[in-house]
């Protein structure tokens, strides 16, 4: 089959990315002809990314594109490569998103396959301004609705997404749960890291992750040998902001900063080398790297955003504490330091089993059986 994967990034931090890459990758490994359209912005960058890009069997088209607001609303025309290409099915990635209106109106023209992957976009409005979220409003009582129903099959990454949808309007036998994959090097991969007397926060390093209340929850853990890392791209006015509580804390001996990784084999390592693996985030569609972390048997504890609690049982294969509380954070991260290996064990054995779901192995079958329907 023909298939193209509609993006606003192909480069860059962007953990939406993330998912079409593997997807399109896995597909192409199965005999399908697959293509990525996307903008030529690189997110969390003022680069340009290349017009075009192999990778692997799977070949990346980008076109110029205008930010309209906020981070990733972008207008970018893809409509007469895609109709050169003519695929069988079209997979339009995030919910309220222009391309994905575009989609369908391309998909209506050349009699193809639709199917929406949200990407969790219903727990962001913290981040929100009062502008964005009348926007956000309007769209879902005078757009959405009728824009979903539109869709051959609406996927959702996350479970506690799917009665958003449903409040939408939108029919139980159009959602699909098919969340994002781990790849399954995670769970293969030999230990080669000695474990380090360490906290890891990784990935962007941006207000929505709300760092500073790991850094300010550093200051009451008891063990004062124990040093968070922070890794990964940083926007530079949050940066400075960490930096100055840094410095008021007088924790500069103790949170370090390190630079993004992109090598899986690089990933790995860094989450072997940490003892305990935290996100703070105030609000999660579907947390990456708390599956990847999970998936290399690390005690993880994050806050209780809806993303984060669709994973994670707290106390049975890792932790939650109250969103925003640092106090919360420091008082769970000294009882784990302080709990017993035999116990601790038990809860890294349920955190790669919680995770062996996400593996990649399993989830592109699923995505296969929904294009063969």
């Amino acid at each position: 089959m023909k298939i193209l994967e509609l993006t606003n990034y192909s480069a860059g931090g962007c953990g939406v990315w993330v998912r079409v890459k593997q997807e399109a990758e896995l597909l192409a490994e199965r005999g399908h002809e697959v293509k990525v359209f996307s903008s030529n912005i690189t997110k969390g960058s003022k680069i340009k990314a290349p017009q075009t890009e192999m990778l692997g069997k799977v070949e990346i088209i980008r076109f110029p594109a205008i930010k309209l607001g906020g981070e990733s609303f972008l207008n970018w025309k893809f409509k007469e490569e895609a109709l050169k290409f003519k695929p069988d099915i079209i997979f339009a990635h995030m919910y309220r998103h222009l391309h994905t209106t575009k989609a369908l109106k391309l998909a209506e023209q050349i009699k193809c396959k639709i199917f929406l992957v949200t990407h969790a976009p219903f727990a962001r409005d913290e981040s929100r301004s009062s502008l964005a979220k009348n926007t956000v409003s309007f769209y879902d009582n005078f757009i959405g609705p009728n824009s979903l129903r539109k869709f051959d099959k609406v996927i959702a990454i996350t479970r506690w997404e799917m009665p958003h949808l449903t409040r939408l309007g939108l029919p139980k036998e159009k959602i699909k749960y098919i969340p994002n994959g781990i790849p399954a090097k995670f769970f293969s991969a030999l230990q080669k890291e000695k474990e380090e007397n360490k906290i890891l926060f990784f990935g962007r390093i941006s207000p929505i992750k709300n760092i500073e209340v790991v850094i300010r929850a550093i200051h009451s853990i008891k063990d004062k040998k124990i040093v968070l890392e922070i890794a990964g791209p940083a926007e530079a006015d949050y940066l400075k902001k960490l930096e100055k509580i840094i410095s008021e804390k007088n924790l500069n001996k103790r949170v370090i900063f390190s630079n993004a990784i992109y090598s899986l084999q690089k990933k790995i390592s860094k989450f072997d080398s940490a003892k305990i693996y935290t996100l703070p985030s105030k609000s999660e569609g579907m947390p990456q790297t708390l599956i990847e972390a999970m998936a290399r048997g690390k005690i993880v504890i994050a806050s209780d955003n809806p993303g984060s609690k669709d994973i994670i049982n707290d106390g049975k294969n890792g932790f939650l504490f109250k969103n925003n509380d640092e106090k919360e954070l420091g008082k769970k991260l000294n009882d784990i330091l302080e709990m017993k290996k035999r116990d601790l064990k038990k809860i890294k054995l349920n955190a790669r089993k919680t995770a062996e779901e996400f593996s990649w192995d399993r989830i592109i079958v699923k995505i296969e059986e929904l294009i063969k329907e």
